[in-house]
């Protein structure tokens, strides 16, 4: 048996690389090995423990002396001197097909639901390609959700990224169905490619999605990427990045309009903590890596449209924030890289409101370029800048009204709180199978803006006022 110290290299060099027998260290999912040739940062490896079985990995470090190995199948059952390693000398790919959609995956990319692999022509790296800045094309297209709390004030355009910031308990996983089931480009009979993945998620929350696309008849246009609460954690940190893969596979290469779901970027924040931990590395903000906004960049980057190509990714990432604070270390650098974000609030779903989106820290920073005359309607700006303003006033007078109780309002505020009761009962709150068309949700919106006086509506205009208050 050879000793772990001294590696010996193979005499045989096989073809996809070379291989080492024993290891110096292994420590949670990362395996040390000494004494090996120069090998490239996030080159593929494959562990071969004392059965034969392979586990795959990928360098995480390299030096002259050591290379650092994460393997995605954890360690459990491997010995130092017994684990062979064989560097493949290229970056880990996965295979990808239209085929793909309507099957069911590990984090890998391989299958999980009892078929065979899909019989795919080409493989990709699953870090993707870099993009020419110049070439992307900037997102304008509409795309109505059917939800009208985002289609009127928070608007989701095609190949943006607009995350979805919730807490535990709350019905984010809910809103990101429907939305799958729903999102359509205005004008076009388009129907959306599903790209799922899960990391860290439960069973029943895995289930729940597959039963939502199931009974909409929607399931043979999704692809399911799973890693779950039981998978190793390290395996949370691929799983998104081979999800991506197929993403800009069916938008670049076969012209679809692709929708990715990610749930839930905390846990893959979770992995990388623990991983940087393990490596023994200075901690930043709450013992994250410092690294940790280009990493949650090289994944929510990997969307957009091209020049020339008619396919596109958008995504929607969704992350529990710890202690629904939205200063974390997670949303907050989150809403540096994304176009936005959607925030969910505790207090409205505790009144039975759906979806609980909370109308003044939800934005969508790219809404401007897709809304008004000729995408959706004329006065789409004025009104979503308008019902901001309302419904701020709204919650001023709200916390006025918990000091001095609502009696003591002047009649004026008393509209106000009027119109923010019917504000979040017929135009917030809406069902989850409730498909409403933009002109639907901007018409709730006029009916709720008419309980104020009109002299109060200053960001409408006087023509829109004569055509839309009070009809």
């Amino acid at each position: 048996m050879t000793n772990p110290n001294t590696l010996n290299l193979l005499d045989k060099e096989l073809l996809e690389g070379r291989e080492y027998i024993g290891v110096h260290e292994i420590d949670g999912p990362i395996i040390i090995i000494k004494n090996t040739h120069p090998v490239g940062y996030r080159e593929l490896v494959e562990c071969i423990d004392t059965n034969g079985h392979t586990r795959l990995g990928m360098v995480l470090d390299t030096s002259s002396t050591a290379v650092a190995v994460q393997v995605f199948e954890g360690t459990s059952g491997l010995t130092l001197p017994g684990t062979h390693m064989r560097f493949r000398g290229k970056p880990l790919t996965v295979s990808v097909t239209e085929a793909m959609l309507g099957r069911v995956f590990n984090g890998l990319g391989q299958p999980i639901d009892g078929g065979p692999p899909p019989a795919a022509l080409v493989s990709r790296d699953v870090n993707g390609l870099p993009v020419n800045p110049t070439a992307r094309e900037y997102p304008r297209d509409f795309i109505q959700t059917g939800i009208s709390v985002i289609d009127a004030m928070n608007t989701l355009i095609r190949g943006q990224k607009l995350p979805i910031f919730s807490g535990n308990g709350l019905p984010h996983n809910q809103l990101a169905a429907q939305i799958a089931r729903q999102a359509t480009l205005r004008g076009e009979n388009t129907e959306f490619a599903v790209v799922f993945a899960a990391m860290g998620i439960k069973h029943d929350i895995a289930r729940y999605f597959i039963d939502s696309f199931e009974s909409s008849g929607v399931l043979d246009k999704v692809a399911l990427f799973l890693s779950l609460a039981d998978a190793p954690s390290i395996e949370r940190i691929i799983t998104p990045r081979t999800a991506l893969t197929l993403a800009e596979h069916l938008a670049y290469e076969c012209g679809k309009h692709v929708l990715v779901i990610m749930t839930d970027i905390s846990n893959y924040c979770e992995s990388l903590r623990e991983i940087s931990t393990i490596r023994g590395e200075i901690p930043s903000r709450k013992g994250y890596p410092g690294y940790l906004y280009s990493d949650l960049a090289e994944l929510y980057e990997r969307s957009g449209m091209i020049k020339g190509c008619p396919g596109s990714i958008t995504q929607l990432p969704i992350l529990t924030m710890p202690n629904d604070d939205i200063s974390h270390p997670i949303p907050d650098l989150t809403g540096y890289i994304t176009e936005g974000q959607i925030v969910f609030d505790r207090d409205m779903n505790s009144r039975s409101i759906y979806p609980p989106v909370a109308g003044l820290p939800s934005l969508s920073r790219l809404m401007k370029d897709g809304i008004g005359e000729g995408m959706t309607r004329v006065d789409h700006p004025h009104l979503a800048s308008q019902l901001f303003a309302s419904y701020s006033y709204v919650k001023d007078v709200r916390n006025l009204a918990s000091v001095i109780g609502e009696e003591e309002l002047t009649a004026l505020d008393k509209q106000y709180m009027e119109f923010g009761e019917e504000f979040e009962r017929r135009f917030v709150n809406q069902r989850s199978d409730e498909n409403r068309d933009i002109e639907e949700s901007l018409t709730i919106a006029w009916e709720c803006l008419s309980l104020l006086p009109a002299e109060e509506l200053t960001r409408l205009t006087e023509d829109e006022l004569d055509e839309y208050y009070g009809r």
